[in-house]
């Protein structure tokens, strides 16, 4: 089970991947949004003088629509940058001006946050030590078997000395739990292939082990090769862990144990009951909740609706009277999940359709041997139950 730290940090991630692909899609008339993106320890004063001055050169843009558009988007972006004293700590995201909506109208946006990771830091140098190791030599004559002894103790003691600094890195003392997701051990020597091997280095940490690599550089040079080299297999550690999370998934259904649910409605009775322990959602779930209000009877309806179902104008009249219901709130699901999960006691995975497993579930059907189990919702949206979580369940209906 993922900490409540980690799916907090993957929340976040969501909700900054959303926002992206909702300023993908919008449009404007003519220059009318200003991004700003501004790096940890950069100064409010240099970006507002720097709009400042951009306030003056549109000033005479000739096109008098493209002229409001720009100094209002700017206007908007100085008033904004008001509110703050100094840059945060990991940078800020600014978004400003104006749209056009669905249905032709423009609308005036302002977004700003502080991203979950600094801007233009991802490397980040934890801790530096040096080491002094002989050579190999032939000289020494009789003392040439005492200078191949030291130099073989300095080695075992770099190695020891490395393998401690891994474990108080890359070990949370509170959870006695890797904080990282893999580790990547770089070196021009055979020194990297010894530390995995040796017995002085955490068992926790070698599980994370993704690969083992020869640069030709040290220092921050030696870092960025690593990274090049070890690549495709970054990109994947996100992958592994999904195509982890599905299989565990896929192995209580094939054995039928009964500790799963799929589809909107069962999986909200689960988590109302407490009886969730991992929810698992398709991050691209394109499913609203609506709070509606029938006027008559002041009964309050909750429904989850689909792109199709929402075109449907039925699902937005009362059954028994045909009276039509007002919208008290609209929602995607998914981000009401990211609110509430906590409230259900349960941790929040999201997953992407990239691996095998992820596809034929977002599809809606998986296929298990000479059975099939067909989603409620075309969508993924299932939740994985602890036995004893089941029993609750099971003991409920009895």
């Amino acid at each position: 089970m993922a900490d409540a730290q980690e799916t907090d940090k993957n929340i976040e991630i969501w909700k900054i991947k959303k926002l992206i692909k909702a300023l993908e899609a919008a449009r404007g008339n003519g220059t009318s949004m200003i991004s700003l993106i501004m790096p940890p320890r950069d100064q409010i004063s240099r970006v507002t003088k720097m709009l400042g001055d951009e306030f003056g050169t549109a000033s005479n843009i000739k096109s008098r629509v493209n002229r409001q558009s720009v100094l209002g988007a700017i206007t908007s972006a100085q008033q904004r940058l008001k509110l703050y004293n100094k840059v945060p700590p990991k940078g800020l995201v600014l978004y400003t001006g104006t749209i056009v909506t669905e249905d032709g109208k423009e609308k005036k946006v302002t977004i700003d946050f502080e991203p979950f990771r600094p801007i233009n830091a991802s490397l980040e140098v934890l801790h530096k030590f040096s080491v002094d190791l002989p050579k190999k030599h032939g000289r020494g004559g009789q003392s040439a078997l005492r200078f191949a002894r030291l130099r073989m103790e300095k080695r075992h003691n770099y190695v020891r000395k490395t393998a401690e600094l891994a474990t108080q890195f890359f070990i949370n003392p509170a959870t006695s739990q890797p904080n990282v997701s893999g580790l990547i051990l770089a070196g021009s020597a055979d020194f990297k292939t010894e530390l995995s091997q040796s017995d002085m280095f955490d068992p926790r940490l070698q599980a994370k082990i993704l690969n083992v690599v020869d640069v030709s550089y040290g220092g921050e040079n030696g870092f960025n090769q690593a990274i090049e080299l070890s690549a495709e297999i970054l990109s994947n550690v996100k992958f592994i862990q999904e195509k982890r999370l599905i299989g565990k998934y896929f192995e209580e259904i094939s054995q039928d144990t009964g500790k799963y649910v799929f589809g909107v409605d069962d999986t909200l009775k689960a988590l109302e009951m407490g009886a969730v322990e991992t929810l698992i959602v398709w991050e691209n779930l394109d499913i609203n909740r609506y709070v509606l209000k029938n006027a008559s009877t002041g009964e309050i309806i909750i429904k989850h609706l689909n792109k199709d179902q929402e075109g449907d104008q039925s699902n937005f009249r009362d059954s028994a009277t045909s009276a039509e219901l007002e919208v008290q709130e609209k929602m995607s699901l998914l981000e009401w999940f990211a609110n509430e999960y906590k409230r259900f006691g349960c941790t929040l995975e999201f997953v992407t359709n990239k691996s095998q497993e992820d596809r034929s579930s977002a599809g809606g059907s998986v296929e298990l041997g000479e059975s099939s189990v067909t989603s409620l919702i075309c969508d993924l949206l299932m939740s994985f139950l602890t036995m004893e979580k089941f029993m609750k369940i099971l003991n409920s209906n009895q």
